[in-house]
């Protein structure tokens, strides 16, 4: 059976209309840390699967839809039509933006910034702590809009993926990444720019299109 606490009253949950919630779902769980406000709002037409927790204290748009066992921790404001997948967690204090997508077992640290229609594959990662466990300047990676994070892929505290960028499979990026650039390898060097990656199965000219630069 789907519950929508986990100790917070139903006074605490602004929930949208068309809210489609499976068995064994909970929306509104009660946080273990001490937060100034408690209300949880998640706009219209979500779809939440089977194993999902959602804490209260967030703000999260319209289209929400979840894959099976993921958390999503206060303190949290997503924008519309987020789309996570399975057993991924996206810990508290996180910013995340219109359209923006995030695969199976991935890991949003606290703090970390997500901007409009950024892709994580499989298997990402992102850090926020320089010197673990010191917990003074925690500070997730911010992603710039309509970057793409390749599976496996890991994002060190405080760094920046440039907008459009492209992170590789399995790369650890530990420094500001530039627009557009694509990176690989551990560290995460430059390899090239997205806009001269090329189709390697020749079903598409251009795999990424792109806006055209300003000016």
């Amino acid at each position: 059976m789907s519950t929508f606490h986990g100790a917070v009253g139903s006074e605490l949950l602004e929930l949208g209309d068309g809210l489609d919630l499976d068995p064994g779902a909970i929306v509104g769980y009660r946080p273990g840390r001490k937060i100034s406000n408690l209300r949880l709002v998640l706009g219209p037409g979500a779809k939440i699967r089977s194993g999902t927790v959602i804490y209260a204290g967030s703000r999260i748009g319209a289209g929400l839809e979840t894959g099976h066992g993921v958390v999503i921790r206060e303190e949290c404001r997503i924008g519309c039509r987020f789309q996570v997948w399975n057993h991924t967690t996206v810990d508290y204090g996180c910013e995340i933006g219109d359209g923006v997508k995030v695969h199976a077992n991935c890991y949003l640290a606290q703090y970390t910034v997500l901007e409009d229609g950024v892709f994580f594959a499989p298997g990402v990662v992102t850090a926020n702590d320089p010197h673990p466990l010191c917990g003074a300047c925690l500070k997730g990676p911010t992603v710039k809009r309509m970057a793409r994070i390749g599976v496996n892929a890991t994002l060190l505290p405080r760094i920046t993926i440039g907008e459009y960028a492209l992170v590789g499979a399995g790369a650890v990026v530990t420094k500001d990444v530039p627009d557009r650039a694509v990176v690989a390898g551990n560290p995460a060097r430059v390899a090239g720019r997205v806009e001269d990656l090329e189709c390697k199965v020749g079903l598409v000219e251009k795999p990424y299109p792109l806006p055209p630069l300003p000016g």
